[in-house]
């Protein structure tokens, strides 16, 4: 494979001009597409096969309106009484205009349906659109609730949204703000702008590309808001963790001697190699969560992979041509002070790697590898020991910021109404012919404990719709209780009243989501380990190092959910954050490990193939434990921060989610790199000396070498350069 990859990227060079201009195209066509597809992701998130889903099904079927996706808009003043004259004249005005927006099929008055609280401060009315997926109502549909509800809060009423659909603050532009932290570690890094730039530009390239094949997609299938973030996330640091390990190699070829195309060809041959299987790592790894059987899981690990995939190729064809484009100016480094370590880093690493900072860090974790290891495993376990208290939910709006519309409306809902009001379950019953029955159930399910009312809503088509208000809110496990009690009564009431009834609605959505994503968690887990112990032992030829990369992978993965678990779940970090403890997002766990598993092995394999470089050069593995390390630590150091930087910056972020998503990753990646990779890897490979890279014959026989280290490239070159020195 080096060898390809380093015509490839000869290739790339010499053409420069014509590959940046293809990859210009397919960056115009993409951006063109994406504009005339119109397509929009979604945050309403289901599973078929589900009871809550089912009820959805029988809605559209039999009573469509009931199926749309809703806002609720909540009225208050709680200095006085919404249903004073002034009040509810403004409140049935904003009504009014709230039934003229396009896609509303229907609008519930709050005076009439009884939705006003005991106190008179609040009154609750449901928005109803055409469509039952939230990402199907349009932006000018959401940007028109705001100025429909002018008449109520020219009235004196206070005027909030929340529900499926709801209008949003605008983001902040996170991702600018890992990308400048990522500018900075490149350009101390590499000791010049030009060279530190680069990396950025591929990513850029990258993700613009798959960002816009999401949008594409997103016209043709429902993919969830959430996909977006995870590949952005990934397609950045990806990208620039790939070009930063090719252009690293490049420059430490160029301080050895060679020529800019020399340089970046070897460098894409030998670093390029590892940069492949890294990337293919994580894209298995992404593809597999496709085996939990959970669409929108499905539809985020592809195009997460799709995106990574994209990175490699920018990384192995634009980058070669970029460095073609700026010639020597690549390889150059800054006077100014602060970046002229840079120059010696790379000299050292290519003439003297004994004066390395990261060989002096290595030598002094191999004197002192029995207690680095045990101290590190102990650290790290100690780190994940919240995690076997996680909670797994899907977070609402009492999880968002109190500035937020929908937090707000949460707040006086529960204040007024009571918890249960914003986790209200919708009951469809079937078999149902006449009001008298539909009461019935409505009764029967009123009696059931922890239920505070249930009314009919409608009955058509043989069916009827109760609204059932819990007792407690829908993040909280006695409301999950109820769905199931009322779930395992239903062939009570069947019995009892000849309707055959189906929890569902939003809250029992999320329940039945969860307990999916919770049961595919150990199926998923196990498939990840088999992953990584074929890959890897495909990788290195061996058996050790595989199962030692695994547990170094559980142990990061462990830490980073005990630390999501402590600073979301129990609040540990909700001042300094901005959050409100809250349960565990259902679908991290399995994003989470897949990403952890495709990452974790990134560093193993740009480690671990520098130590196999040395040992196969040298016979000592404890020699090999050090140098392999020292070698890799600077850009594996500035690998890490990079991502890390890119994944922190979600933290900015105004969804619960998304912030909890960049914590867990960001957590994490730090782990992985600086503990695991570059402490307790170097450390147990000293203690196992030679054994490590222990393999039966048959092995050897049976298992194809993938050269990832470009050893046989290197041999091949160096044989031609000494034929060239001999014709001179």
């Amino acid at each position: 494979m080096s060898r390809y990859l380093y015509r490839l990227a000869r290739w790339s060079y010499r053409h420069r001009w014509a590959t940046l201009a293809g990859w210009i195209v397919i960056v115009v066509a993409a951006v063109a597409l994406a504009g005339a597809s119109g397509g929009k992701t979604t945050d309403a998130i289901s599973i078929p096969g589900t009871e809550a889903q089912h009820a959805v099904s029988v809605l559209k079927a039999k009573l469509p309106a009931a199926s749309g996706a809703t806002t609720q808009v909540v009225f208050a003043d709680e200095d006085g009484n919404v249903t004073s004259a002034a009040h509810k004249a403004g409140v049935e005005k904003t009504l009014k205009e709230l039934k003229a927006l396009p896609q509303v099929v229907a609008v519930s008055d709050p005076f009439t349906a009884g939705s006003v609280s005991p106190d008179k401060q609040v009154a609750l009315a449901t928005v109803t659109y055409n469509t039952p997926a939230a990402g199907n109502v349009k932006d000018a549909t959401v940007d028109g609730l705001k100025p429909a509800a002018s008449d109520a809060r020219h009235a004196g009423v206070q005027v909030e949204f929340s529900g499926a659909v709801y209008p949003q603050a605008a983001e902040v532009n996170s991702e600018a703000v890992g990308m400048m932290v990522a500018l900075i570690v490149l350009v101390l890094t590499f000791g010049s702008l030009v060279a530190g730039g680069m990396p950025l530009v591929t990513a850029v390239f990258g993700v613009v590309i798959s960002m816009m094949g999401v949008t594409i997609l997103s016209a043709f299938t429902d993919i969830a808001s959430a996909s977006t973030s995870v590949a952005t996330m990934l397609g950045l640091s990806c990208a620039i963790d790939y070009a930063l390990f090719i252009l690293s190699r490049a420059r430490t070829n160029a301080a050895a001697g060679h020529s800019p195309e020399e340089a970046v060809s070897r460098a894409a041959g030998t670093a390029g190699s590892s940069v492949v299987f890294a990337g293919l790592s994580v894209m298995i790894a992404l593809c597999g969560m496709s085996v939990v059987g959970i669409p929108f899981l499905t539809v985020m690990g592809l195009t997460a992979a799709a995106t990574v995939g994209l990175a490699l190729l920018v990384a192995l064809t634009l980058l070669p041509a970029l460095v073609g484009v700026v010639g020597s100016r690549g390889f150059r480094y800054s006077r100014l002070p602060g970046l002229r370590r840079a120059r010696a880093a790379t000299e050292n690493a290519a003439r003297d790697p004994e004066k390395l900072a990261g060989t002096r860090w290595a030598s002094w974790v191999v004197r002192n590898r029995v207690k680095v290891l045990v101290l590190g495993v102990v650290g790290l376990a100690v780190i994940a020991l919240p995690f076997s208290k996680m909670d797994l939910g899907l977070p609402g709006a009492n999880a968002r910021p109190t500035s937020d519309t929908s937090r707000v409306a949460y707040d006086l809902t529960s204040d007024h109404f009571g918890a249960g009001y914003n986790g209200t379950l919708t009951v469809v019953a079937q078999d149902v012919d006449r009001p008298a029955q539909a009461q019935q159930v409505a009764a029967a399910l009123g009696k059931v404990d922890g239920v505070v009312s249930s009314n009919v809503a409608a009955v058509t088509n043989g069916i009827a719709v109760v609204s059932v208000v819990p007792s407690t809110g829908p993040n909280d496990p006695k409301t999950a209780d109820l769905v199931h009690t009322i779930r395992d009564d239903s062939s009570r009431i069947a019995a009892d009243t000849g309707a055959h009834i189906l929890v569902g609605g939003q809250t029992a959505t999320d329940i039945d989501v969860s307990a999916k994503l919770s049961d595919a968690l150990p199926v998923f887990l196990a498939t990840v380990v088999v992953l990584a112990f074929l890959l890897l032992t495909f990788a290195f030829r061996t058996i050790l190092v595989p199962l030692k990369s695994i547990l170094g992978f559980l142990l990061s993965a462990g830490a980073a959910l005990g630390a999501q678990v402590a600073v979301f779940q129990w609040g540990w970090g909700q001042h300094l954050l901005g959050i409100a403890p809250t349960q565990t997002l259902s679908f991290l766990p399995v994003i989470l490990l897949a990403i952890m598993f495709g990452l974790s092995s990134d560093y193993e394999i740009f480690v671990v193939s520098r130590i196999k470089e040395h040992y196969t050069r040298t016979g000592d593995a404890r020699a090999a434990a050090v140098q392999g390390t020292g070698q890799s630590a600077r850009v594996v150091t500035s690998a890490a921060l990079i991502m890390a930087s890119i994944f922190a910056s979600f933290l900015f972020a105004n969804d619960p989610m998304i912030k909890s998503i960049g914590f867990s990753f960001a957590v994490g990646v730090l782990i992985d790199a600086f503990v695991v990779r570059l402490a307790l890897v170097p450390a147990l490979m000293a203690i196992a000396g030679s054994k490590i890279w222990y393999h039966p014959r048959w092995f050897a026989r049976v298992v194809p070498d993938p050269d990832i280290e470009g050893e046989r490239l290197e041999e091949e070159l160096t044989a031609r350069d000494a034929r060239e020195l001999t014709t001179v």
